[in-house]
């Protein structure tokens, strides 16, 4: 079988979509599939293009396992906000096309899109005209959502006019994927056909990152003492998390000379943290670089709690990755969503797996900390392990994938 992967984010970028399409590439290869790459220069989530592509023009041609990668050019923004992240994705949607072109000879099998953003479509449907190829567009983040609902951009007659734009591009695709049912039910509200959506959820890797596996010496190196609490924050470092929470949690707790708070990651949002947290000379919060491969399962394992931010309205337009880890290793997580979300609603099916705090409330997230603290359990959250090794093994998330579209 083969496939063609088109999107913006690939390997070797180490969190969000790019992790997710480059592991995903890696196993169809492993299972005896051909796979080709169209995608860009990896800049995420720094929005600065890696050290190592830093000096490189145009068009590259390169192997990333045994996946064919062609990379292509485009305009990565320093300090991205709306306007910049339009011309950001439109310069990639124009250099791509190109590289779609070079493939033409390839007729894949399939031709798997990924939102964001919706930019690549029209492409990637001429694409599958053209070779025949199943189109599948695979929906990581609804971002025109994501955007109205933090309030990056208003209502008015252009959004009404993309919503319609969105709705029939979506339309047109052999399959739309997405990653939580809720966003399965977007899918459907926009106007795709019930039969034609599919549960794609993103997988961990539950066996490189278990509650088993060793940490003191991480912790150590990381300056922490043995009786330390940590309460960790992993990932993209953006705007639509509001992290501004933690470092006010942060100050509240700052005379608890044991509970340590540790932010890791990287983002657009990263240098109006730190600046932040210096002001408030936080002496219990701490920074750090995203963490090598190596070294992310006893990052993860050291966690005494772990936090998912996320401001309202952005909990059903987006559903965040990194919470799938935090479950494979058995962490305990506090988690800003509404009951009313897909979040909430696997928190009712799964009592026990994490707790819920209501979003953009720094009361409540401090409350919910302290009540932790003051009851931590000692061992792994079973509950939210066992989840992951039922749910999000990627063998059989991938296996279910390939059974559907395989079907028609």
């Amino acid at each position: 079988m083969k496939f063609l992967m088109y999107g913006i984010n690939f390997s070797p970028e180490l969190t969000g979509i790019g992790k997710y399409s480059g592991e995903m590439a890696c196993w169809l290869t492993d299972n005896g599939c051909d796979v080709f790459s169209v995608t860009a220069y990896p800049y995420y989530p720094e929005w600065r293009r890696h050290k190592e592509y830093r000096n490189i023009f145009g068009y590259k041609s390169e192997l990333i396992g045994n996946a064919k990668v062609i990379r292509c050019p485009l305009y990565v923004p320093s300090r991205p906000n709306s306007m910049k992240r339009i011309a950001h994705l439109l310069s990639f949607a124009c250099t791509s096309f190109f590289a779609l072109a070079r493939l033409l000879r390839v007729k894949p099998d399939v031709i798997f899109v990924v939102q964001p953003s919706l930019f690549f479509a029209p492409a990637a449907l001429l694409y599958s005209y053209v070779t025949g190829a199943k189109s599948v567009m695979h929906i990581q983040d609804y971002e025109l959502d994501v955007m109205l609902g933090l309030g990056m951009v208003k209502e008015g007659v252009l959004t009404k006019f993309a919503r319609k734009v969105e709705g029939w591009l979506m339309s047109k695709f052999d399959f739309v994927s997405t990653i939580s049912n809720s966003m399965v039910d977007r899918a459907v509200q926009k106007g795709v056909n019930k039969e034609k959506v599919l549960f794609f959820p993103n997988w961990a890797d539950v066996t490189h990152v278990h509650p088993s596996v060793e940490f003191n010496s991480f912790k150590a190196e990381c300056g922490y003492n043995d009786n330390d609490k940590i309460i960790l924050y992993s990932g993209n470092l953006g705007k639509k998390q509001g992290l501004e929470s933690i470092l006010k949690v942060a100050d509240i707790f700052r005379d608890r000379s044991d509970v340590k708070f540790l932010i890791v990651g990287s983002g657009a949002h990263e240098k109006e943290l730190k600046m932040m947290a210096s002001d408030l000379a936080l002496p219990n919060l701490k920074f750090m670089p995203l963490q090598p491969f190596s070294k992310f399962p006893a990052l993860m394992r050291m966690a005494d709690l772990h936090l998912v931010i996320q401001k309202i309205g952005a909990a059903d337009a987006l559903l965040p990755s990194k919470l799938n880890n935090i479950l494979a290793v058995g962490g305990h997580a506090l988690i800003t969503a509404d009951d009313d979300t897909e979040l909430g609603f696997i928190s009712k099916k799964h009592p026990g797996i994490y707790s819920l705090v209501k979003p953009e409330s720094v009361e409540d997230l401090a409350d919910s900390v302290d009540y932790f603290l003051s009851s931590a359990p000692s061992d792994r959250n079973q509950i939210a392990r066992r989840y992951a090794v039922d749910y999000l093994n990627i063998d059989n998330v991938m296996n279910d994938f390939l059974c559907s579209i395989k079907q028609f």
